[in-house]
């Protein structure tokens, strides 16, 4: 058997282990928990999560398919850190990582007309799929505050939120697409 390298994330030889056939499954310090355990549910909300962006991935290009690329790769760092079972050093997500998703949303923003109300999903499909992104992206970050996991994890997938909204404003606005705002009571 040969060993990783330091900069390896993981070597996967054997994709079934058996190991969780009884309902269960490792945390990132191999302790072993119910696969409801809160911490596994906030994983899969964010596994899903990423996978809605690799979907919308498909349909996106330039700065929007740029920027994705570099979120689903934090995606997978923010998930690492969900399965250490405490606020420990050396968890992957960063200030840094966030200040970045504020900066994007910032630059996204900047371009697009002011909001006088909130925004119906809908419009190209690029922006359809950020929308239900965006909705996943809320819900996984719910799974993590009763996962009670790391407050950066938290922060990030609330300023990912943002972004997500803010893209998908951007998506239309780059087709053409008329954005259908809410009229309450109509």
């Amino acid at each position: 058997m040969t060993s990783r390298r330091r900069d390896e994330p993981v070597r996967l030889t054997k994709i079934y282990t058996r190991g969780g056939d009884a309902g269960q499954t490792s945390l990132g310090d191999g302790t072993r928990v119910s696969k409801l355990d809160p911490r596994v549910v906030a994983n899969g909300e964010v596994d899903e999560l990423n996978s809605l962006l690799g979907w919308a991935a498909v349909v996106a290009d330039g700065a929007i398919g740029e920027t994705f690329a570099r979120v689903e790769n934090e995606l997978f760092d923010l998930g690492a850190d969900i399965t250490v079972p405490t606020d420990e050093a050396g968890l992957r997500v960063t200030q840094g990582q966030i200040d970045r998703l504020e900066a994007d949303c910032d630059r996204f923003n900047e371009p697009l007309s002011e909001l006088k109300s909130f925004v119906l999903p809908g419009g190209t499909e690029l922006a359809a799929r950020l929308f239900v992104a965006r909705a996943v992206c809320r819900r996984a970050e719910r799974a993590v505050l009763a996962a009670e996991a790391s407050s950066l994890v938290c922060v990030y997938l609330n300023r990912l939120s943002d972004l997500l909204f803010i893209l998908a404003r951007a998506a239309n606005a780059a087709a053409g697409e008329p954005e259908t705002l809410w009229k309450p009571g109509k």
